[in-house]
């Protein structure tokens, strides 16, 4: 199976992760790298994907109010609408390399999501997907959200999983512009956060498992 490099790189703020992002992909696009995940963590920071970008309809707090929060706000340049990132939330950005026999990037969200059914299946969850709607439920409520870009069949952006993320901070937006659904949280399903470090234990698990991979190193 094609290796993967792991990279946990803790709490990253958001451009920092962006220019991280971009180099990689150059270096997988130039075959000098191999496929590789990144674990990260952001601080508070909205981004808009590439449906909203030129509008602020969907974030209803204003400017003063997100400068007051201390929370960032980001064009993203990925897929889909409006999202929050925070501490607790885990990030990861796969960089793959889709070529030669997974070239379809409809099939690539539905692996990414299958992932973190798996995830949430591994603490006794029963989630799933929602008809029409991307990202990953736990009945009525969004538990992991999913925004990619992809290049040539290189990836990037990808998805945040809630694992003890302040929720509050949703209600500063309309969350992938849903607006007649809930958002939730590890912690809230369970009743106690897990370890962050045994949710990305198994988040590299259940990709490694999907994607057909494996860890190297």
């Amino acid at each position: 199976m094609p290796p993967l490099v792991v990279q946990r790189a803790g709490l990253v703020p958001y451009e920092t992760a962006l220019a991280l992002q971009a180099d990689l992909v150059a270096a997988r696009k130039a075959d000098t790298i191999s496929d590789t995940l990144v674990l990260l963590q952001h601080p508070p920071v909205i981004t808009l994907g590439v449906k909203v970008r030129q509008s602020r309809d969907h974030v209803l707090a204003t400017d003063a109010e997100l400068h007051a929060r201390g929370i960032a706000l980001f064009e993203a340049g990925r897929g889909g609408d409006v999202t929050y990132h925070g501490p607790g939330q885990l990030v990861g950005y796969p960089i793959l390399d889709l070529k030669p026999d997974r070239l379809d990037a409809h099939r690539y969200v539905r692996d990414l999501e299958e992932v973190l059914i798996g995830v949430c299946g591994d603490f006794g969850l029963d989630a799933g997907r929602k008809s029409g709607l991307t990202g990953v439920w736990v009945g009525d409520e969004k538990v992991a959200a999913i925004g990619v870009r992809l290049s040539r069949w290189v990836t990037s952006h990808g998805f945040a999983l809630n694992v003890h993320t302040d929720l509050a901070h949703f209600d500063l937006i309309v969350p992938c512009g849903i607006r007649d659904h809930g958002v939730t949280s590890l912690e809230r399903l369970l009743g106690v956060a897990p370890p962050m470090d045994g949710v990305e234990a198994r988040v590299v698990h259940h990709l490694c498992r999907v994607f057909d991979r494996t860890v190297n190193g």
